[in-house]
């Protein structure tokens, strides 16, 4: 196929899309649904876990992973963005942490205490996957948009990621709180639980189906470089130029400080809500995970 041209409708609507694919990891993953089958796996009065011969509550655990998921995703985005520039194959590095991010959803579907090293492998590689492919897909907007396009296809994306995450999730709602609608058997809490599994599959899924619109029409790149030592590194030569710029600009400096707090109470608070409100809020018997999941569809 022919590479649209910069601008086009077609190629904004195609950027604009991956956001319907992806974000329903944001919402079914880290905000609403998983959080709530892991609390689950710990009944009362087992809130602890053995890790490496250590002993840590079960909601530490979580938070200390996904800590360390967004520190891998600190670290190589620099690396990895330097050479996808530099080599002209963005669309490879995409795709890459968009099927790592896909298949780890769909390996959560064995997620459990036995099992806790393999299942945090899966939750890790799903954040690195979601957070590494988002990289690549904000790097593709001067690319395919003009300055004045920008602000206008962005919110596209957002708007398309909003309502495609909040069409899965109502249908995984309706999953849990209706399994035997979907011909899944067992106690009222084992069908419910093995609704959420399946509402893990479902995220990788969609993620991988409706991603490929996006690749069909975003543009290759063109192979310009060899990838070698320095072009490794040319990520964090831009990070070293623009923080000496940033000295010589008190008003930026001040701007990317509060941006940091504020994002990271924000972060905080999108990640951890969920597994507060389980663990705090005095539920009625089997209210606990519908309730929690149509509070987080409202807000």
């Amino acid at each position: 196929m022919a590479q649209l041209e910069k601008g086009s409708k077609k190629l904004l609507n195609a950027w604009a899309f991956y956001d319907w694919a992806n974000s329903v990891y944001s919402l079914v993953i880290a905000s609403a649904v998983f959080p709530i089958f892991y609390n689950a796996l710990f009944t009362e009065g087992t809130s602890d876990i053995s890790i490496f011969g250590t002993s840590m509550k079960g909601t530490a655990l979580i938070s200390f992973v996904t800590a360390f998921a967004f520190l891998i995703v600190a670290f190589i985005s620099p690396l990895l963005s330097g050479i996808a520039d530099y080599a002209g194959n963005k669309k490879s590095f995409l795709k890459a942490f968009c099927y790592l991010g896909a298949a780890s959803c769909i390996g959560l579907y064995w997620f459990s205490l036995e099992n806790i090293y393999w299942s945090l492998v899966c939750y890790l590689f799903g954040l690195v996957g979601f957070w590494g492919s988002l990289v690549f897909y904000n790097s593709y907007l001067p690319d395919i948009a003009y300055p004045d396009q920008q602000d206008a296809v962005s919110a596209k994306g957002y708007s398309l990621g909003y309502i495609g995450s909040v069409v899965l999730l109502v249908f995984n709602l309706a999953m849990v709180m209706k399994p035997s609608l979907f011909g899944i058997e067992g106690t009222e809490g084992e069908a419910a639980m093995k609704a959420m599994r399946y509402s893990f599959v479902s995220v990788g899924v969609w993620w991988i189906l409706f991603s490929q619109y996006s690749y069909y029409y975003l543009p290759k790149g063109v192979k310009r470089n060899k990838v070698t030592k320095d072009v490794m590194l040319n990520g964090f030569r831009e990070l070293r130029k623009v923080w000496n710029t940033l000295k010589e600009n008190t008003i930026l400096k001040r701007y990317l400080g509060a941006f940091f707090v504020y994002s990271m109470a924000v972060q905080t608070v999108m990640l951890v809500a969920t597994y507060f409100g389980a663990e705090e809020i005095q539920w009625a018997e089997g209210d606990k995970q519908t309730g929690l999941i149509t509070s987080i569809l409202l807000i």
